[in-house]
C-alpha cells in the first residue's frame, strides 16, 4: 500500500497559496485493507474512506470508463492493480494531475509543473472530453487564478471544448451542477473570467440561453459589475444580482421574465433570485434617490419590504452600486438615513394610541414614518 497527496494541494503548493483541505490517493489496497486499518467508508460511487483521526478523504486508486452520455455515465473500476498514473490521468487538468509521495518527491507524469510555470490550464488527456461538467471547472479555475498568476486555457483545451459544445455534451449537464459551477464561479476573485471563458468556447449560449438576446449589447456591463462585487468583498447574492440585473434589466418585463426563468430553470435559491429581481425592478427608483422626496424614499422602502428585511434592502443597494459602478457610501447615505428614520418610528405605540379607531392606524403609521423620512433628508 502507497500513499499519495493529490490534486488541489499540491497544486496550491507549489503556487504558493495556503492548503486547508487534502486530498490522498491509496496505490496497492483494497476496501477491506483500509477498514481493517481503520478507516470509515463514506463513498457512495467509488470507495474513498475518512482518517480515523484528521477525517481527510483517502480514495483508492480508480481507473473511469464512459458508458453513457454527461457526465453521470461512467463505469468506476477501482481495485490494487490500477497505478497513480492511471488514477491521475482520469483527472481533467494538468495542474491538477501532480502528487507527492510519503517522502515529499513531485509525481508529475502529464507536465502539470511545466502549466503552472507557464500559467497555462491544459487538459490532461482526450478522456476530458468525456464529462461535459469539465468545461465549467475549466471556467471555474480561469476565474480564480485569473487576477493573481494570469492563468489562460491552452488553445488545445479551448479546442477541445468547442468541440465537445458543438457535438451536444453540455445538454446533458442537469440544470442543479450547472448552478453549482457557476456559484462557485461566482465566488472567485475575477468571476468575470468565468463568462469570458464560457463565451470562447461557445457554451454560453448552451448553459445560460436566457442572458442570450441582452448579452451582446450589455454583457461588458454586466462582468464589470461582477467583478467589483467580487472586489468590494460582498457575498454570492449580492455577485449574482450585479451580474444578472444590469444584463436583464434593460428589456424591462421581458427581461425580468428571462431573469425569472433562468432562476427556475437552474434551481438558483429563492433570496439569491429575489435579489437580483429587486435590483432590477426598483433601479430606477435608487438611481434617483439623492433627489427623490420623502414620499418616493418611503414607497421604496415599502415595497422592498425594508422595514421587516433591512439587510436584504442594503445588499440591493450594493449590487446597484457595484453594476452602476457607483460608490457605495455615497448611494446608501440618504436612503439609509431615510430607512432608518422609519424604523425609529414608534408603530406599536402608535398602534396602541389609537385602538380605539383600528381603521386608521396603517393610515397614521405611515403618516409618522413619511414625517420622519421628511425630517431625516432635510
Amino acid at each position: 500500500m502507497k500513499i499519495y497527496a493529490v490534486g488541489g494541494a499540491v497544486r496550491d503548493e507549489l503556487l504558493g497559496l495556503p492548503v486547508t483541505d487534502r486530498d490522498w490517493v491509496v496505490v496497492g489496497a483494497t476496501p477491506e485493507d483500509m477498514v481493517a486499518q481503520g478507516f470509515k467508508p463514506v463513498g457512495r460511487d467509488f470507495p474513498v474512506f475518512l482518517h480515523p483521526k484528521t477525517h481527510e478523504e483517502y480514495a483508492l486508486a480508480r481507473t473511469e470508463r464512459k458508458t453513457g452520455p454527461g457526465y453521470r455515465g461512467f463505469t468506476i473500476h477501482a481495485s490494487p492493480e490500477v497505478t497513480l498514473e492511471q488514477d491521475l490521468e482520469r483527472r481533467d487538468l494538468t495542474i491538477n494531475a501532480m502528487a507527492r509521495d510519503a517522502h515529499g518527491a513531485l509525481v508529475d507524469p502529464f507536465g502539470g509543473m511545466e502549466d503552472l510555470r507557464q500559467r497555462r490550464l491544459r487538459h490532461v488527456s482526450p478522456a476530458f472530453a468525456e464529462d461535459p461538467v469539465r468545461i465549467l471547472r475549466v471556467a471555474r479555475f480561469a476565474a480564480r487564478f485569473k487576477q493573481s498568476f494570469n492563468f489562460v486555457v491552452a488553445d488545445d483545451t479551448r479546442t477541445l471544448m468547442q468541440s465537445m459544445v458543438a457535438q451536444g455534451e453540455t445538454d446533458a449537464l442537469v440544470p442543479e451542477r450547472v448552478w453549482q459551477e457557476l456559484a462557485r464561479g461566482l465566488a472567485e476573485s475575477t468571476p468575470s473570467e468565468l463568462f469570458r471563458v464560457l463565451e470562447q468556447c461557445h457554451a454560453l449560449p448552451r448553459i445560460l440561453p436566457e442572458v442570450m438576446p441582452f448579452w451582446a449589447a450589455y454583457g461588458t456591463a454586466a462582468l464589470a459589475g461582477v467583478d467589483l462585487a467580487a472586489h468590494r468583498g460582498h457575498g454570492l447574492p449580492v455577485r449574482f444580482a450585479a451580474w444578472a440585473a444590469i444584463l436583464l434589466q434593460q428589456a424591462a418585463q421581458g427581461g425580468r421574465a428571462q431573469l425569472q426563468q433562468l432562476g427556475e430553470r437552474l434551481r438558483v435559491p429563492s433570496d439569491i433570485r429575489d435579489l437580483a429581481r429587486m435590483t432590477s425592478e426598483h433601479r430606477e427608483a435608487i438611481s434617483n434617490s439623492a433627489t427623490a422626496s420623502a414620499e418616493s424614499l418611503l414607497q421604496l422602502i415599502e415595497q422592498t419590504d425594508a422595514l421587516r428585511r433591512p439587510q436584504r434592502f442594503e445588499a440591493m443597494l450594493a449590487a446597484h452600486a457595484c453594476h452602476a459602478q457607483g460608490d457605495e457610501p455615497a448611494l446608501w447615505e440618504r436612503l439609509n438615513r431615510a430607512l432608518q428614520a422609519a424604523l425609529e418610528v414608534p408603530a406599536g405605540a402608535l398602534a396602541e394610541a389609537a385602538r380605539a379607531t383600528p381603521e386608521h392606524i396603517p393610515q397614521r403609521i405611515r403618516q409618522a414614518r413619511l414625517a420622519a423620512v421628511a425630517a431625516a433628508i432635510r
